[in-house]
């Protein structure tokens, strides 16, 4: 189980070395980073369709009932992280190019990752239940949340972020959604018998993403901006990140005195971030030379959020 949840073993790790890799020595630039955008929007489109259809209502309403568990999740998400995410911006400003450093504070404004959380959760013997729906819902919010809040909190430095920004955001991620909650009835089922049809549609999508912010910030002159100390510095950042929002969030549990396995749960949704809406909607967000720097943060905090999450899981599972 353990292998499965590793980071060589998940497939996402394999989709975002890959459009990395090929935005580095291939960028769509001019008229095919035009084009490759407008794929980009639609690959999104489709995506957050799907999303509305396969999270199904009645789970919706069952987590929100339960606000003793999701009212402190929602509060730690888009309340503690964020605000943790602006004092890292602050002080990668001093070190790294200042749209890098604005990505650690659009990290802390994004939503929990549904699959690793839940995945994890169930490696450590947590609440899945609650896992599931709690992050269900958080990236549900997340949609409406993230792009005001980061507005809110980076203030003039979100300059880019203007009414057009929010209605391709409307149009592109909360209508297909809405229309998706409105056909579930007819599609839940078949997209559940299709899970991992599903689950790769998830991986592409997000690949699309990432090279196309990858382009812009490759033509931008990503790899030369900084030598190996600002490396070292980024990757420092994303380490002191991860350990807050993952003893936050633990730390956070026990102060609600949480059952163990209640817990365990808040953790993981708590801690994780999601690369399936950070990549897509930093495209939507960000004019593509910048989308690249922003997320810059985000790539390298999911890569060691999976690379320490088993075998955390696999400690809270002893115990």
């Amino acid at each position: 189980m353990l292998s499965r949840l590793s980071l060589l073993g998940d497939p996402m790790i394999a989709v975002l070395l890959i459009a990395t890799a090929l935005a580095m020595v291939i960028p769509a630039g001019g008229e095919a980073r035009a084009t490759a955008q407008i794929i980009s929007n639609a690959a999104i489109f489709v995506l957050f369709l799907v999303n509305g259809m396969r999270i199904a209502r009645g789970e919706i309403a069952r987590g929100v009932t339960n606000w003793r568990f999701f009212l402190p999740l929602f509060l730690w998400v888009f309340g503690a992280m964020p605000l943790i995410g602006l004092g890292l911006s602050h002080i990668a400003s001093t070190m790294l190019p200042a749209m890098v450093a604005l990505g650690f504070l659009y990290l802390g404004t994004l939503p929990s990752t549904v699959q690793s959380a839940t995945s994890y959760t169930s490696l450590a013997g947590g609440n899945v239940a609650l896992s599931v729906v709690g992050a269900a819902l958080i990236n549900i919010a997340g949609v409406f949340v993230t792009a005001p809040l980061f507005a809110v909190l980076a203030g003039s430095d979100a300059a880019e972020i203007g009414g057009e920004t929010i209605m391709r955001i409307g149009l592109i991620l909360i209508l297909p959604f809405i229309i998706g909650q409105a056909v579930q009835g007819w599609t839940i089922d078949w997209l559940k018998e299709r899970k991992s049809q599903v689950a790769w549609l998830d991986r592409a999508v997000i690949g699309i993403a990432v090279f196309v912010a990858f382009s812009g910030a490759v033509e931008q002159g990503l790899g030369t901006m900084f030598g190996a100390l600002g490396w070292a510095a980024l990757i420092a950042i994303v380490i002191v990140y991860l350990i807050a929002a993952s003893g936050g969030a633990w730390i956070s549990g026990g102060l609600l005195r949480l059952p163990h396995a209640d817990r365990t749960a808040f953790l993981f949704a708590g801690a994780q971030k999601s690369v399936a809406i950070g990549a897509p909607l930093a495209a939507i967000m960000f004019p593509a030379e910048v989308a690249g720097f922003v997320i810059a943060p985000l790539l390298l905090y999911h890569l060691l959020q999976l690379m320490i999450a088993a075998p955390v899981a696999g400690m809270l599972a002893r115990d």
